[in-house]
C-alpha cells in the first residue's frame, strides 16, 4: 500500500490499530481508571443525583395526585347539571346498535334468513345482560309510584314485562315486527318535570295514553314514535310499547348508587312495509326536556331505521303488477 507521496507503506493496519486502541480506550482507560469517560466514584455520584431527582419528581407527582383525588367524589361528580360539559338535557338513544359504522342507525334484516336476524338478537342478548343478572342480595328493590326506592337502593327493572319483545320471543326479529329498546342517558341528580296532562303537538296516541293512565300514575318521562316523514308515516303506521309508553318516575334522580339499571322501553314497530328503508324518529316528552329535531343538532329524541326485507311478499307484489 502506498502513502500520499506514492512510498509503500510498510504498517498497512497501523491506523486501523489505531481506531481501535482509541475505542478501547473510551471504553476504559486503566491509566485513569475510567469506565465511559468517568471514574467509578463520578458514576456513583452520578447514581445518586438521578436516584435523588427522580424521587423527589415522583413524591411531587405523588402529592399533586393526592390533592387532585382528594376533590373527587366517588359517587358525586365536581360539575353536575348546568356546570357540567353534559348539560341537563338528557339524551335518548336505542338498542341494538348497528356494528358497522357505515350503518348508520338502520336495522336490517330478511324475515327469510334466520342469521340476518340473528346478529340483533345476539346484540340485545349482550345489552340486556345486567337486567337478566341475579338481584339475589343487592339493593334491588322492586318499586312503584306509592313505593319509590330509599337512598341506598335501586328499582328492579322487569324484563318479564316486555311482552312481545321478550327474548324468548327473538325480540321479534323472527317475524315483520321488530322490537328497539329505548333509553334516556344518565344525569346526575336531574328530575323530571312530568306531563300529567296531555298538551298542543302531542300525537294522538300519546294523547290516548296519557288520557287512559290513572292520575296518580302518570309521573312518567312519556314516549312517542312515528315516521318522520310522509312517506315513512305511510310505511308504517302502528307501534306498541312494552311495559308501557313512559319511563316511570320512580327511576329517577339518578345519584349513581351501586347497581342502579337504567329504565327501559321495549317499542315493537309492527309490520313496517317491506323492502323499504323506514325512517322512524322517536320522542322523550317532559317538560324540562328540549326538543330539537334534525340529525345534525338533534336533542330529546332518537332517529333509526328499519328495513324488514321479504322475498315472499316482494314476489307477491310483482305477481300482483
Amino acid at each position: 500500500m502506498e502513502n500520499e507521496n506514492g512510498f509503500r507503506n510498510k504498517y498497512p493496519n497501523h491506523n486501523n490499530d489505531s481506531k481501535w486502541q482509541s475505542f478501547q480506550k473510551t471504553l476504559y482507560d486503566s491509566s485513569k481508571n475510567e469506565f465511559l469517560g468517568r471514574t467509578p466514584k463520578s458514576w456513583g455520584q452520578l447514581l445518586v443525583f438521578y436516584v435523588i431527582f427522580y424521587a423527589i419528581l415522583a413524591a411531587l407527582f405523588a402529592i399533586c395526585m393526592q390533592g387532585l383525588m382528594a376533590t373527587i367524589d366517588d359517587v358525586e361528580p365536581k360539575w353536575t347539571q348546568a356546570d357540567s360539559l353534559i348539560g341537563v338535557n338528557p339524551g335518548l338513544g336505542f338498542r341494538p346498535l348497528p356494528a358497522k359504522t357505515e350503518d348508520g342507525a338502520l336495522i336490517w334484516y330478511s324475515d327469510q334468513n334466520a342469521t340476518t336476524g340473528q346478529r340483533w338478537i345476539d346484540l340485545l342478548d349482550k345489552f340486556l345482560e345486567p337486567y337478566e343478572a341475579d338481584t339475589t342480595g343487592k339493593n334491588m328493590v322492586p318499586c312503584d309510584y306509592d313505593m319509590k326506592p330509599d337512598k341506598s337502593s335501586v328499582c328492579i327493572v322487569n324484563t318479564t314485562l316486555f311482552s312481545h319483545c321478550a327474548a324468548d320471543k327473538g325480540y321479534g326479529y323472527g317475524t315483520g315486527s321488530p322490537c328497539v329498546f329505548l333509553k334516556l342517558n344518565r344525569i346526575w341528580g336531574w328530575e323530571p318535570d312530568y306531563y300529567k296532562e296531555p298538551i298542543a303537538g302531542m300525537p294522538l296516541e300519546l294523547e290516548t295514553a296519557i288520557n287512559g293512565t290513572p292520575i296518580e300514575k302518570r309521573e312518567n318521562i312519556w314516549i312517542s314514535c312515528e315516521g318522520e316523514g310522509p312517506a315513512d308515516k305511510e310505511n308504517i303506521k302502528q307501534f306498541e310499547y312494552f311495559p308501557h309508553q313512559g319511563f316511570p318516575g320512580y327511576f329517577y334522580p339518578f345519584r349513581n348508587v351501586k347497581n342502579y339499571l337504567s329504565p327501559l322501553i321495549a317499542v315493537r314497530v309492527v309490520n313496517p312495509t317491506p323492502n323499504v328503508v323506514v325512517n322512524i324518529e322517536c320522542r322523550a316528552w317532559a317538560k324540562n326536556i328540549e326538543y330539537v329535531s334534525g340529525n345534525l343538532n338533534r336533542e330529546g329524541s332518537v332517529h333509526f331505521e328499519i328495513m324488514v326485507d321479504s322475498k315472499a311478499n316482494f314476489n307477491d307484489t310483482k305477481t300482483e303488477n
